[in-house]
């Protein structure tokens, strides 16, 4: 849900009433604006700078002029897009009803994010929808008494101080993980011929979460597109790679067979795409099943049209080309060592999820949903982290051979 930046705010309009934000006894009032016609945001509904809710709120704000935003409130830390329906915290993307906007050199939200976004991410702040009212519950700071503990010493005798920072911790590696589809969105279901049927959505957030713990045992900085059964825009999911800075994208997914097919419930096994034009008929097939999901979408891409936008996005994709084969043939190799399926090898395809992830990025189908022994495999907890570290170990491959052959640090 795309807003554009010249979006406007009704002026002639009466102004809706502002938002109440307390914090202990001192209360500060908010003020709201409404979003005007013409809009990806209902006509009428209310908006306000996030600088002045995050100023009641006692928290920081910083702007930079950039299109990343940083909001801290005690412990949550917020990172919000210019045009974007998602904001990241700790590592997990979370999706909005709508996106933040600039107007005037000012960022906006949407009176959402107050009133229902922020109280579900912090259990500090509460909403009060009859009084129209954000609170902030303030824990009274207890002060010790106590003689003040002494430094701590290290065995030299010297003070203690903080170890040099090794070469992985300034240069952090990062992995974005896609779980397919989501929300309204199941993806596929299957078995063909079963009673009780699984979802694709289902799946991929269950392989997703074990995935992300493999890595992070590695290492790894992970970023998730989707933490919970909720459905971002294919096109979104890229930007969440590109604006977490990171070093290869994994979209996750489940594959069902043609009903074309001689016997389709005996199609069974895995394979990883990269991003190029599809040769055969099958890798159409799997493309147009997979970009599908963009039905459930409400807004198009305004910019998917315009000639020097695809120009800009195909040479950046070209500079990944080689690069996603060579992710993609490492990430079937993974497989290769754990799954009981046919291994139907490294294809090509012009997936959407894939064309705005501006980095190394494969999507990886990891079994037919629609076969009843794949179907079985992949919603067995054990067999999902043995495909959790199988992945793990190939990414972490990829980019040791990737920093070794750029001559460079993590």
């Amino acid at each position: 849900m795309l807003l554009p930046l010249t979006l406007a705010l009704q002026i002639g309009a009466a102004a809706p009433a502002p938002l109440a934000v307390r914090v202990g006894e001192r209360v500060r009032a908010v003020p709201t604006v409404r979003v005007a016609a013409g809009s990806a945001v209902a006509s009428g509904a209310a908006a306000m700078r996030a600088d002045q809710l995050i100023a009641a709120l006692g928290g920081a704000f910083s702007d930079d002029g950039a299109d990343r935003i940083l909001i801290q409130l005690g412990d949550l830390r917020l990172s919000l897009y210019e045009d974007a329906a998602f904001v990241v915290s700790g590592g997990d993307t979370v999706p909005m009803a709508s996106a933040a906007f600039r107007r005037e050199e000012r960022v906006f939200v949407p009176l959402t994010f107050a009133s229902q976004l922020l109280p579900r991410l912090s259990n500090s702040l509460r909403f009060d929808a009859r009084t129209r009212e954000l609170r902030r519950l303030v824990t009274p700071t207890v002060v010790r008494r106590d003689a003040p503990a002494k430094p701590k010493v290290a065995e030299t005798g010297a003070s203690s101080s903080p170890a040099p920072r090794s070469a992985n911790e300034v240069r952090q590696r990062v992995v974005v993980l896609d779980a397919g589809h989501g929300g309204p969105d199941n993806g596929m279901s299957g078995p063909i011929g079963a009673p009780r049927k699984v979802h694709e959505k289902d799946i991929t957030l269950a392989v997703a979460k074990a995935l992300r713990e493999a890595l992070q045992k590695r290492g790894v900085r992970v970023v998730m597109t989707r933490t919970t059964d909720t459905l971002i825009a294919l096109r979104d999911r890229g930007r969440i790679a590109n604006r977490a800075k990171g070093d290869l994208f994994l979209s996750v997914h489940v594959n069902a067979a043609n009903p074309r097919w001689n016997n389709p419930g005996a199609a069974r096994g895995y394979e990883t795409y990269f991003l190029a034009e599809a040769k055969t008929e099958d890798e159409k097939r799997v493309e147009a099943m997979e970009n599908e999901s963009i039905r459930f979408e409400t807004s198009a891409d305004a910019s998917s049209d315009d000639p020097l936008g695809f120009i800009i996005r195909d040479m950046a994709q070209n500079e990944h080309l080689r690069e996603s084969s060579r992710l993609a043939e490492l990430m079937q190799g993974g497989l290769r060592q754990v799954h009981p399926g046919t291994n139907r090898g490294v294809k090509q395809a012009g997936f959407s999820v894939l064309v705005s992830a501006f980095m190394p990025a494969v999507l990886v189908e990891i079994g037919f949903g629609s076969n009843r022994l794949d179907s079985a495999f992949m919603t067995d907890a054990a067999a999902q982290q043995a495909l959790a570290e199988s992945l793990a170990s190939a990414a972490v491959t990829y980019l040791e051979q990737y920093e070794r052959k750029v001559g460079g640090t993590p």
